[in-house]
């Protein structure tokens, strides 16, 4: 007479009839029992970073903020996932959850994507000569020994030291 969510489906129930002088009849009915109740979908903000080759990922669950359902959650989804140099920033995530009978909710959230990662400078070692005015221009593309980055080198700069010859006169 009474049901749960594990009832969900057709039940077959018993209905049995007693007359006055205790004549008895039984007849089956069959009781469809609904989940027509969508889940909470709940969603909560993240922050990620990229990795040394330029990409981060999420699962649902990084996302997930305590999604929940009467009769319980057959799978949470969040699209999209993957995330490149091209993401960073905020970037709005949808998370859909579909409970055990079918029923859809969506939520939306904010997945900030970051880069921390320094980029690798590699210099090479350069001789350069001066000329008949006793100057020589060196260019950071002359010390540069391929420097790069997870997502790309901005710029090349580079700074001089002076160092002045040491003798007697």
């Amino acid at each position: 007479t009474s049901f749960d969510c594990s009832n969900v489906g057709v039940n077959t129930v018993t209905l049995t009839v007693t007359d006055n002088n205790g004549n008895v009849r039984p007849c089956d009915a069959h009781v469809t029992v609904q989940d027509n109740i969508a889940p909470v979908a709940l969603c909560q903000p993240v922050t990620i970073q990229l990795d040394a080759t330029g990409n981060a990922s999420i699962m649902a669950a990084d996302i997930d903020g305590g999604s929940n359902d009467n009769c319980g959650i057959a799978s949470i989804v969040a699209s999209p996932t993957s995330f490149d140099c091209t993401n960073i920033g905020a970037n709005s995530v949808t998370l859909i959850v579909t409970d055990n009978s079918g029923n859809v909710s969506s939520c939306s959230t904010t997945v900030t994507v970051q880069d921390n990662s320094a980029p690798t400078a590699i210099c090479q070692p350069l001789t350069v000569s001066l000329d008949g005015s006793g100057n020589a221009d060196v260019t950071a593309a002359m010390v540069n020994n391929g420097s790069a980055d997870n997502c790309a080198v901005n710029s090349l700069n580079i700074t001089t030291t002076q160092y002045h010859a040491v003798g007697t006169y």
